[in-house]
Parts: structure tokens; sequence; C-alpha cells
């Protein structure tokens, strides 16, 4: 009898079975550099950005948003290749690291290194964020994202960890942008999407991931989508992130005949306001009847 690896053994103990029987989301979807928006969801798109702008004031050029119905395989973005201050987003990129080193994620079995990492993936916890990053190093961190086409310098850049989320910490930058943290929202996109396909390093693995976000003994925290999409019947994966102008968002949504991924990263002093209001109102557009109107 053939033997499973035991990385994949402990981390089939976070998964339930039938729950690996579901085909994965949006399974024939690519995103990548030859991907084009669809272009109904695109006006869509268009239409809500520009009225959700014109309202606050917020110029197209401190805005960066993206959008997959993951039900119809549509894909819509504003500026998905622009590389800016990611702030705490490429936390991400420490848990796949993390769940990429066979080492580090046996660790995960244990509850309290699970429930930490829960907290840095939904209260964005600094602490725990460079315990794990400190005992991963940069390198590999970087190298993780690296090997997974999460950022490539000659196609615009992507998603870059340079530097512990503690003081004093030693600092790589960019070559994008020369930001020690950045992100462009095509590869935060195809972050969730290939996490929601079941191929971010293995099936096993990425569930153990989604349960990270998931963590449901850690509550949100009560901003940016998750306030805007208050009070609807939606469950939510997301992963936030913010410092001093720089306000983003990024989440799975799911629930009321809903699958989708939306990102969107601002830089201006009403950007919390604008992902606070395009959350509720993108999800006012993709509902059922919306999805079957093609």
């Amino acid at each position: 009898m053939r033997k499973r690896p035991l990385l994949a053994v402990a981390l089939g103990a976070f998964i339930p079975f039938a729950a690996m029987q579901t085909p994965p989301a949006g399974a024939g979807l690519v995103i990548d550099h030859d991907t084009r928006p669809d272009a109904g969801l695109q006006a869509t798109l268009e239409r809500v950005d520009g009225a959700l702008r014109e309202k606050l004031g917020v110029p197209a050029d401190t805005v960066a948003v993206g959008l997959v119905d993951l039900r119809t395989a549509r894909v819509a973005w504003l500026r998905p290749d622009a590389n800016d201050y990611a702030a705490s987003l490429p936390k991400i990129g420490i848990l796949l690291a993390w769940f990429a080193t066979p080492s580090a994620a046996a660790k995960a079995m244990d509850p309290d290194v699970r429930h930490e990492l829960g907290e840095m993936i939904k209260l964005s916890s600094n602490e725990a964020a460079t315990r794990f990053s400190r005992e991963l190093g940069l390198a590999r961190v970087q190298a993780v994202l690296d090997a997974h086409g999460f950022y490539d310098a000659k196609r615009g850049g992507g998603i870059w960890f340079g530097k512990h989320y503690g003081r004093d910490s030693e600092r790589v930058r960019d070559p994008v942008s020369g930001n020690t943290h950045a992100a462009t929202v095509r590869q935060l996109l195809r972050f969730y999407l290939l996490l929601e396909q079941d191929r971010l390093v293995s099936p096993e693995t990425s569930a153990a991931m989604r349960d990270v976000f998931r963590s449901p003994a850690i509550a949100h925290i009560e901003d940016r989508f998750v306030k805007g999409l208050a009070g609807r019947e939606r469950k939510i994966r997301r992963k936030s992130g913010w410092w001093e102008q720089w306000s983003h968002d990024t989440a799975v949504v799911t629930g009321g005949g809903r699958h989708y991924i939306l990102v969107a990263l601002t830089r201006h002093p009403q950007g919390t306001a604008y992902l606070e209001a395009l959350a509720p109102a993108l999800d006012d557009v993709l509902g059922p009847a919306e999805g079957a109107a093609r």
C-alpha cells in the first residue's frame, strides 16, 4: 500500500472529505498577461467606479480594482498592473510560503500555530506575521512568490515581500516601485483564483489555507469590504491592508447566489470610504439574474 506524504496527511486533517470532492470554482479560468476582460462586466465596473470616484472626489490614478465572477468566469479590472505600496497585503505571501515549506506547514497542525496564522490574516497581526516571516526568512517568502509567478519585474511587478512587519527589519526593495511591500491587482486576483481552484501548492494545501482565511473563532475587523457588506448574507474570506494614505482590501465573497473575487487598492484620503461603497455596489450587480444574462 502506497503511503501518503506526511505533509499531505497533516494538511488533510483540516479538510472535510466532501469538500475535497467539490469541483473548484472557475475551474477553466486563467488570469495572466493575456487575459482579456469581459466587455459587459468591464462596463459595469467602470460605471460603478466612475460614479463612486466622482461622488468622493477620488482621481482615477489613485485606484486600482479587479473583479472576477467565478460563476461565469468573467474578469474586469482597472489599472491591473499598477505596482504600488501594498501595506499588509503581502502577508498572504507569508501564508503561502509557510504552507509551501513542509517543515513549517507541518506545524500548522498545532492549534495555537493555526490560530496565530488566522490572526495574521484576519486581524493583520504584525506580531504574528513577523514571527512566521522571520522563521522562514525574507528570501524564502519571495522565492515562493516568484516560483508561483506572483512577481516578475519584466511584467510590471506583482506581490513583493521585502520587509518583516517589525521594527528594525532588513529591507529588500521591489525593483519596479522601490517599495518594501508591493502588489498589483492582476497578481492578487490570480492568488485568490488559484486558491479557489485548489492550485496553490496542492488541493490539500489550498484547502488548508482557505481554512486559515475562514478562522471562524476570529472575528473580522468591521471595516472596508466587510463594513460595506454588513447585513447581507455573505461569507467573506479577506485580507485587508492600510498605512497612512493607502487603504486596500481583497476578498472572496460567497452567498446569495454569488461567488466572486474583489480586489481594490487605493491611495487617497477617501480610499476607505471608496472601498466601503464599492463592495455593496458591485455585490448588487452580481446576483443570479445578472450572471445569467450574458
